[in-house]
């Protein structure tokens, strides 16, 4: 007799019971189930009695109906129509001008326009994964700034932003001429590399993405610092880890400037990360006192609720219509000024009245990558499989252009990765 008072033929005999009961359970929920997938018109009177028998689970199903088209709601993208975008762009405007501290939060969303695939959207790197697709590769090395990256250093020269907080690792904010104070990228930069035995930490800024050797929990990328040795570090924050780095994360500069802004733009983000860090949206503040939020996706984010205003488009298209309103140029980008002769760029620079179109201009001359750039040392070569960003077209950086190891592009380190979650470990007694 077992300490509960029932032999083993009992507790075998309750055990079937119970698994004849739950199988029971399921083959009802199995009948309703059907039953309401059916128009009330062709159902039976023997159907219509045996769902009136089962409220319950009339009930349950419905409700895990609604959340299914929920969830299904959310992945969906949607466009405002042409009118009501440019109704919503002036609004925007206005914000903008009268803005006395403006913060933008970007994500993937800014630069699927440079042909790097964002992570939940319908074709997102995270959306494929999940239902266990193959991610297609992209060379990252031909990613350049787009028409919203160039927007926002165009808003920042102005002063109309005062500060850039990126999740991306794509150092397409760098590469467009926004200042490094001016930048927090939360996550990394995917060209960065560090040596965290120097203080302060030494950064090396490549042509090239650092990350093909890296992981979760594995950040060395095989150089090692020029001062003292130490293996140098990647400078992604992987999903399951805490950024702990200075630069280029800039923790510090942007929840400083999260407490200080009146105004928060959100471009590209699904904010399903962002939301966790609860010194981005001032939580400590009443809700009277906290910025103003205006979000830019064609998906739903967790803030729309929050958001001051929700513009259903595409970034690039939004960016575009904000600009014009605003009556400011968006500088052209360009690796270098191809194609024209100093000559002909001196005669340019005569011509524009516009300081910052010479600007502009100046900085066609060169992407800021490549005068940030620390050269590889000799025997460093062939550290890297990675192409290298080139100057132009035509030219490659003499001895610092990796060769891809095969025809087919190569995905960074950081790229696609996070998504899938790793098994439980069973608990040792």
């Amino acid at each position: 007799m077992a300490a509960g008072g029932l032999s083993r033929s009992e507790r075998k005999a309750a055990e079937r019971v119970r698994r004849l009961r739950e199988e029971q359970q399921r083959e009802r929920l199995r009948q309703v189930s059907r039953i309401l997938r059916k128009a009330a018109a062709e159902r039976s009177a023997e159907e219509g009695r045996l769902l009136a028998e089962s409220e319950d689970l009339v009930t349950e199903l419905q409700g895990r109906s609604r959340r299914r088209e929920g969830l299904k709601r959310r992945l969906q993208e949607v466009c405002d129509d042409p009118e009501e975008l440019r109704r919503k762009v002036r609004e925007l405007a206005g914000a903008v001008r009268n803005a006395k501290y403006l913060v933008v939060y970007t994500g993937a969303g800014i630069s699927t326009a440079a042909s790097i695939p964002d992570y939940r959207g319908p074709n997102g790197v995270w959306t494929l994964l999940q239902k266990g697709r193959s991610v297609s590769a992209a060379d990252l090395s031909e990613a350049e700034p787009t028409l919203t990256h160039m927007s926002i250093a165009r808003l920042h020269e102005q002063k109309l932003v005062q500060h850039v907080v990126s999740q991306n690792c794509d150092g397409l904010h760098l590469r467009s001429g926004l200042p490094r104070t001016a930048i927090s990228e939360l996550h990394g930069n995917m060209y960065i590399e560090v040596c965290t035995s120097c203080v302060p930490n030494r950064e090396y800024v490549r042509v090239f993405d650092v990350t093909e050797r890296t992981a979760l929990h594995r950040h060395q990328t095989g150089r090692a610092c020029h001062k003292c040795g130490t293996q140098l570090r990647d400078t992604i924050v992987h999903f399951g880890e805490r950024g702990t780095l200075g630069q280029p994360l800039n923790w510090e500069a942007a929840t400083e400037a999260a407490s200080k802004a009146d105004t928060i733009l959100c471009l590209g983000s699904s904010l399903k990360v962002l939301k966790k860090y609860p010194r981005l949206w001032c939580m400590t503040k009443p809700p009277s006192r906290r910025p103003k939020l205006y979000i830019v996706n064609l998906q739903w984010t967790p803030k729309d609720d929050w958001a001051a205003l929700k513009l259903h488009g595409k970034c690039d298209d939004v960016m575009r219509l904000l600009m014009d309103e605003l009556g400011l140029e968006i500088p052209p980008y360009s690796r270098v000024l191809e194609g024209k002769s100093v000559t002909t760029f001196n005669q340019r620079v005569q011509e524009i009245k516009d300081p910052f179109t010479f600007w502009a201009w100046q900085f066609l001359w060169q992407d800021p990558i490549f005068s940030l750039a620390t050269p590889l040392r000799a025997g460093e070569e062939g550290s890297h499989s990675r192409k290298s960003l080139c100057r132009s077209r035509e030219e490659a950086p003499p001895g610092d252009c990796g060769a891809p190891l095969s025809s087919a592009p190569i995905l960074g380190g950081w790229f696609g990765r996070g998504c899938t979650k790793r098994p439980k470990r069973k608990k040792v007694t």
